[in-house]
């Protein structure tokens, strides 16, 4: 029942070798603006912070040039790639789960649950036969001892079921992978994975988020979800005794049953959710050892189990894993007495809870970034874009993940840094928004100032989203700007209107700038779990949500706020509500919303004024 075929562990090493080359890979990517000197977590911020245990753990720690991340970080591939195919494959384990650690431990700031998969499921490799068939060392032994048994007249060894502590411990961890995800929704106080879900169950609010998820919600519809709800819940409780009791049984009907019912549902999350095709791949790697495959070879009269023999590196695996498991509930119950440097550094190590998406999606959000160019224009910094769209992110189009996706995905939660480690977080997009358009050639290009905005809209029924409302993260200024040094600037805000006050330009120019389309918000952007303060975005008058400040710039490459708004180190912040499209301005007489090259004007000319 807690043993493994080598088929079956072949088939995990491989999957999780393939996946692990392909997210290793995809890293070169983030490590100049996430894990080298000159991004957004420097050295010389870090080392301050931790001790000598981390310092020895984490191998990045010492390592400040890119090119030696670079290279680090191509050692960690091909150790890879030997893991897949099998090649010194323990050794190889070893080195990818130490360097993974140390690379997880160069900026936690990214961890999140691909990071801990790839954690737990390397460090029982190392203790798994995961090469004894479908591997190049096999390949290697099994020419050798072909020869040896042609001379020796020998016959072939027989099939084994290897059962030892590598095994039992993971095998174990799945099912406690799946008892806390599903207890976590079965235990929601708001009871959104229940059928009788208010306002809407909680699959009617994830399934909405890519062109997939869209024709599965046509052809089911909301009474479809509805049911199909907490099928998931069960699913996720019952699929791991389900296996083990095949196993215990020997029935592979019941086994293949449950890795089927599981890997669907990883299958569901990859194509219906933004960036979660990795991780749900991942999810269904750990299944491998689940399979069937080979137990017809396998009866009891020829078989024998393979357990390990009292030996030193049996009794120091059972040991470490002894370890690894007593440290998860260490952790669990007594991680509030760490302080907090000690507490990322043993959570890294030691957290294994896996109770995400607990209850239904409230609201989706997306992030928005307008700056102002010297020449006068104004960019989306965040999206990399030459123009500004505050409109909800359809499926498929730029939004909270895939404006930015991958690692980046964590830098929105970051805004309450303050002091060197906000100047180091937010002063990179400056940098990066430079480089990339090559400001030394294109003086014009270079990027004055910022505003980094979260935008989000509630989830409604029918794939309905509500208006959208915004809040200022932040603001930053890259440059000391000199109002008489860029007339185009100048040029481009407007004046007072007699009898009026700066206070009601401005909220004139949020209300032109959130002005969205309220028909089309049928699509969604990434679900997130909170807002960067754990609280949702709270509806206000763009008017009321003004109030008076000092309006002067501050000094260069510090932040500055909006007037009415609070920078992202206080506790306060900004929110609004923009208007639907087909609505119209009530209380002034105004005309409805313009046409969207009038809106879009509109919209540049007020983010202008406000930066």
């Amino acid at each position: 029942m807690l043993g493994c075929t080598y088929e079956s562990l072949a088939l995990y090493r491989i999957s999780l070798g393939l996946l692990l080359v392909l997210e290793l890979v995809s890293r070169f990517r983030f490590l100049h603006p996430f894990y080298s000197d000159e991004g957004t977590l420097p050295l010389r911020l870090l080392l301050p912070k931790i001790d000598g245990i981390y310092k020895i753990v984490c191998l990045h720690t010492h390592l400040h040039e890119l090119w030696q991340i670079q290279v680090v970080l191509g050692i960690q591939v091909v150790a890879a790639v030997l893991f897949t195919v099998g090649y010194q494959t323990k050794l190889m384990t070893i080195l990818s789960w130490y360097l993974y650690l140390s690379l997880t431990l160069r900026n936690t700031w990214l961890n999140f649950i691909l990071d801990r998969y790839f954690h737990f499921l390397l460090f029982y490799a190392m203790f798994l036969p995961c090469d004894h068939c479908w591997s190049l060392s096999a390949w290697l032994s099994s020419r050798k001892q072909q020869n040896d048994q042609v001379n020796n007249n020998q016959q072939p060894p027989k099939r084994e079921l290897v059962v030892s502590a590598g095994t039992i411990a993971l095998k174990l961890l799945v099912v406690w992978i799946y008892l806390d995800a599903g207890g976590g929704k079965y235990m929601d106080p708001l009871q959104g994975w229940t059928y009788h879900a208010k306002p809407l169950p909680a699959l009617d609010t994830y399934t909405r988020h890519t062109v997939f998820a869209r024709y599965m919600y046509g052809m089911l519809g909301p009474e479809g979800l509805r049911v199909m709800t907490p099928a998931v819940v069960y699913v996720e409780l019952l699929a791991a005794p389900l296996a083990l009791l095949g196993a215990y049984l020997g029935s592979s009907g019941m086994a293949n049953t449950a890795v089927l019912l599981i890997c669907q549902l990883h299958v569901g999350i990859a194509l219906c959710m933004n960036n979660a095709f990795l991780l749900s791949l991942v999810a269904c790697t750990v299944w491998c050892i689940y399979l069937p495959i080979g137990w017809e070879r396998i009866s009891t009269e020829q078989a024998t189990i393979a357990t390990s023999t009292p030996s030193v590196s049996s009794v120091v695996s059972t040991l470490l894993i002894v370890s690894m498991v007593a440290g998860n509930v260490w952790f669990a119950f007594n991680s509030g007495s760490c302080d907090e440097n000690t507490m990322i550094f043993y959570s890294t190590i030691f957290h294994c809870r896996w109770n995400v998406f607990v209850g239904a999606e409230e609201y989706v959000t997306w992030e928005i970034a307008p700056g102002l160019l010297v020449d006068g224009s104004v960019v989306d910094v965040w999206g990399q874009k030459d123009e500004v769209d505050w409109r909800l992110p359809g499926a498929g189009a730029p939004c909270t993940s895939t404006s930015r996706p991958g690692r980046w995905r964590s830098f929105p939660y970051l805004a309450e840094l303050q002091g060197e480690d906000g100047e180091a977080l937010w002063s990179y997009l400056c940098r990066q928004w430079d480089q990339d358009n090559h400001v030394d050639q294109l003086p014009g290009r270079q990027l004055i100032k910022f505003n980094f905005f979260m935008l989000q809209a509630d989830v409604l029924p029918n794939m309905g989203f509500s208006a959208t409302r915004k809040r200022l993260i932040h603001s930053y200024e890259c440059v000391k700007t000199d109002a008489a040094a860029i007339p185009s600037v100048e040029e481009q805000t407007q004046e007072p209107k007699p009898g009026s006050s700066d206070q009601d330009v401005v909220g004139s120019n949020i209300a032109q700038q959130q002005s969205t389309e309220g028909d089309d918000r049928d699509e969604s952007a990434e679900p997130r779990d909170k807002a960067p303060d754990d609280t949702s975005l709270e509806e206000e008058d763009s008017n009321d949500a003004i109030s008076a400040g000092d309006n002067e710039p501050q000094e260069a490459g510090h932040a500055t706020v909006l007037p009415g708004a609070v920078d992202s180190s206080t506790s306060s912040s900004t929110t609004e509500e923009a208007p639907t499209a087909d609505s119209s301005d009530s209380s002034t007489g105004n005309d409805p919303l313009p046409s969207d090259d009038k809106e879009t004007d509109a919209a540049e000319n007020s983010v202008k004024e406000e930066l």
